[in-house]
Order: C-alpha cells, then structure tokens, then sequence
C-alpha cells in the first residue's frame, strides 16, 4: 500500500482545525481525518485529541485478521477516545460543547474497516466506479435521505453544516462502522468537508485517474479546492492498493 495525507488552513481561516495522520504498521494502515468543532481554538484540541488518542491505540495493536476483528477495535477504540474527550470538555471550561467528525479506515491487504462520525467522508475508488461509502451525519443529509430536499438543493442549504452526531459531545460515541473488501489498483479517500464541498465526485474522479503521482494527487485536489475559494480548513487522506513489486514482475 501507499499512502499521503495533507492539510491545510485554506484561503479565509486563522487556523486549522483539522487534523489528519495516517501510520502503518505489519502492512497494515491506520487513516484519520478530523474535523474540529468549538470555539477559542477548541476544534484544534478536539481533532487533535481523537487523532492522537487513536494513534496511541493504533500503536499497541497487534495485526488485524478480520473485519470482524477490525470493527470490534473500531467500536472499543472509538468509545474509549469519546469520552477522554467528553470528560476533557466538562474539565476545561474553554473546551465546553468541543466536538469533531471522524472518519477513520483500517486498511489491509484483503480489506478495508472504515468507521465514522459527522460528516467527513469516505469514498472508494474501482476501475469501474467511485463511491461514498459514508453518510453524513448531518441535518441536511437526513433531509434528502427523507425525500424532503433534493440533493442539488442541499448542495447549497444554508444549514448544510449543522452536524447530528460528532465525537466528543456526549457521552457515548454513536459510530457507524462498515468493511469491504478491495483489490490492487483502488483507492481508498478520506477527506473533511472542506474538500468535498469544492470538488465535485467528477473532479475528484479525475484526479485519481490522472498519471500523477499520490503525492501530486494529493496535492492536486488541496490546490483545487483552494482555488475554487478555500473557505474552509481542508485535508485528505489517500491510500492507494499498490501491487506488491514480486507480483508486478510476473504481470511482466
């Protein structure tokens, strides 16, 4: 597998609220994306917190054998970061009502665990389709899921950013968790909304499919976005199913 992340303040923010990692260990990776929420600079520490806490747990586990595995890790994990945080929040008076969205993905050679919160997103691309395979946890979302709002209408909803669920901001972390297996030559994309509210799934599309390399990829679409206004903080992270050199050289 290869693997790039990147994050950036964007064009209008003073700071970023994001943060993204992505660690790999026995061939197998852990991605994260977050996207902080809070006021006096709380979003930072709330991203930074659910990042770092889950790296932390990332670090003393063994190898992963199964989704089944992978998704219990999720679901222990996951609650475990969710209420150092909320017990963090209720300690620091600055830090009151701080939250951020996760999205976060196991990836192993054979399959792929993704667990998320909020609405930074988690899409997969084929050789024959490119899909999100998150939804977001969001007002609007639950509006078009309902048939009360279509999809272009929500694109430009002046409450599109209202979140339902985040991590950090109750007691308990209600986390949707799902696996998939994938082959070589997919990717995996893990991106907070001030990527995907610039670039379109076509755009995004595009850039996979381009001769660049995963770092120009990934550096391509932060561009993109900045360009098309930037408003936003904006990260992504991508997970590319490489095939391992021995079996290259017998494909030749």
């Amino acid at each position: 597998m290869k693997t790039v992340y990147r994050t950036d303040t964007g064009n209008v923010r003073e700071h970023n609220e994001d943060s993204v990692t992505v660690k790999c260990t026995n061939g197998q990776c852990l991605a994260i994306v977050a996207d902080g929420m809070g006021g006096h600079r709380a979003g930072d520490v709330a991203s930074t917190m659910a990042v770092s806490e889950l790296v932390k747990h990332w670090d003393s586990q063994l190898t992963l054998s199964s989704p089944t595995e992978a998704e219990q890790w999720f679901r222990e994990k996951v609650e475990d970061v969710n209420a150092k945080m909320y017990s963090y929040s209720l300690e620091h008076e600055e830090c009151r009502g701080m939250g951020t969205t996760l999205v976060s993905a196991i990836c192993t050679p054979q399959f792929v665990t993704i667990a998320h919160i909020g609405d930074s997103r988690g899409y997969v691309k084929r050789a024959s389709f490119f899909r999100q395979v998150t939804q977001d946890h969001s007002l609007v979302n639950e509006l078009v899921r309902s048939g009360e709002l279509s999809r272009e209408a929500a694109e430009h909803h002046p409450r599109k950013n209202v979140l339902l669920r985040a991590l950090g901001t109750n007691e308990r972390a209600d986390v949707d968790i799902q696996s998939f297996e994938w082959d070589y030559g997919e990717y995996v994309l893990l991106c907070s909304d001030g990527l995907t509210n610039k670039l379109s799934e076509e755009e995004l599309i595009q850039v996979l499919d381009s001769e660049l390399s995963l770092d120009e990829k990934a550096d391509q679409m932060v561009t993109t976005a900045k360009s098309l206004g930037g408003e936003d903080n904006i990260s992504a992270a991508l997970i590319y199913h490489e095939m391992p050199e021995e079996g290259r050289r017998r494909e030749g």
